[in-house]
This record gives C-alpha cells, structure tokens and sequence, in this order.
C-alpha cells in the first residue's frame, strides 16, 4: 500500500471527534496548497476552486479510514482527486444543452427587418420638418457619405455652415425621434 494512504490506528473515539480532528488537519496540512491548485486548475475563478476543494475534502473524509492527513503524501492523492472532479464538471457542461445566459453567441444578433422599416419611416417623417438645407446637408453627409468639404463644394457654402446645419439638423432629428419615442 502506497505511503501516506496508510489506514489510521487511532484509539477508539467517538466518530464525531475523529472525523473532526481528521477534516481539520487535512484543511491546515493541505487546504491552502490545495486552494491555489484548484485556483489554477479552475481558471482563476475562485467560487468554483472553492466548490472543487470542498468535494475533495469530502472524498477524503469518506476516504478517511484510508488516508492519513498528517502524511504529505496524501497531498497527490488530493491534488488528483481535485483534477478529476474539475474534469467531470467541464465535461458535465458540455454534455447538457446549453442554457439561456452560458455563454454570448459568437454569431452577432440579426435585428428584426420590421424594427428598422418602422425606425426608417420614423426618421424620414422627422425629416420632413426640417428646413430643405438641414436636409440637403444630412443627405450628403450621412446618407451619401460626402465629407464635410465635400458636401460644402456641392452646395456652395463653407464647410463651418455645413456643420452647423448638420448640428442643429441633428439636434432637430433626436428631438423629433423622442418624441415619436423612437429613441431613448
């Protein structure tokens, strides 16, 4: 029998007492070196290295007739032990479906084609009120792409007056949507 599983010949005691004195040794000779291994083998997410370690500790504890914590050795029968168990729950996650909130899609979501009919039929009655140049200047801007000078040589104004009339075209714009409870 390999050392440090070595069965334990104590005096005869209460079950209670034995199994105490037990847990708490093993917590004090090993808790902390089995802790940051379970850190580790957990990806850094301490809730579950410390669900890990407790399922170790009791497979020790029912091993307890077994093992001996006073022995360093019984440290690589806990280390594996903590292995195993974070195998079987990786596995076990990826054996289920997967559940609402798991994990983001890695696909991006598709928007409803209704939602933007009814958000461009919005936006294009609050174009309507506003004056023809704000309109020129958002059509060239942001529907036709132009540059700001760009935009200022098709309609022969300085580039200033072009965004001026964006800004306020704009401002214009979210009021109108806002009010149509369009927008936020």
């Amino acid at each position: 029998m390999p050392q440090g599983l070595v069965p334990q010949r104590t005096a005869p005691r209460s079950d209670a007492v034995r199994d105490d004195a037990f847990s708490r040794m093993l917590y004090e000779r090993h808790g902390t070196v089995l802790f940051s291994f379970a850190v580790q083998l957990c990806g850094g997410d301490q809730h579950r290295a410390e669900d890990v370690v407790q399922e170790t500790a009791v497979r020790a504890w029912q091993h307890q007739g077994i093992l001996d914590p006073a022995n360093d050795r019984v440290r690589t029968w806990l280390f594996t032990v903590a292995h195993r168990i974070v195998i079987d729950h990786h596995r076990a996650r990826q054996a289920r479906p997967k559940e609402i909130g798991d994990e983001e899609s890695d696909e991006p979501s598709v928007p409803d084609p209704a939602d933007r009919v009814v958000t461009l039929r919005a936006v294009l009655e609050a174009m309507t009120e506003l004056t023809e140049q704000q309109r020129e200047v958002l059509i060239y801007t942001y529907y036709a792409g132009y540059s700001v000078d760009q935009t200022a040589a098709m309609l022969g104004v300085a580039p200033g007056t072009v965004k001026s009339r964006a800004h306020y075209a704009m401002r214009a714009l979210r009021a109108s949507l806002r009010a149509q409870a369009v927008m936020d």
